[in-house]
């Protein structure tokens, strides 16, 4: 039964880390949006590859608000709802195994 234990909390510790370092990228792509970056540099493209598909959608859902774009803010706090519901469940189903 321990094993499935470290399993869980192992897929656990993995998700939050990658959730972690998505919301890092999610950051940095709303704080390139404020200045003129050269879009063919690597690390550039490289933000704007993995952050467009999920903003893209998310973009699709909300009402224009003028300009302004928030898909950023609610993808921010989608990460962190699933931070908070689904890793913090997934550790306490570990620890009662």
């Amino acid at each position: 039964m321990f094993i499935i234990a470290n399993f869980i909390k192992a897929v656990a510790v993995v998700l939050d880390m990658a959730l972690t370092i998505y919301l890092f990228i999610v950051i940095a792509r709303a704080i390139l949006s404020w200045v003129n970056p050269d879009p063919y540099n690597t690390i550039v493209r490289f933000i704007h590859n993995a952050t467009e598909p999920v903003l893209d959608r998310i973009r699709s859902k909300i009402p224009y608000m003028g300009g302004i774009d928030i898909s950023p803010i609610v993808v921010i706090a989608a990460i962190y709802f699933v931070r908070t519901f689904v890793v913090d469940s997934l550790y306490h189903l570990a620890r009662m195994m």
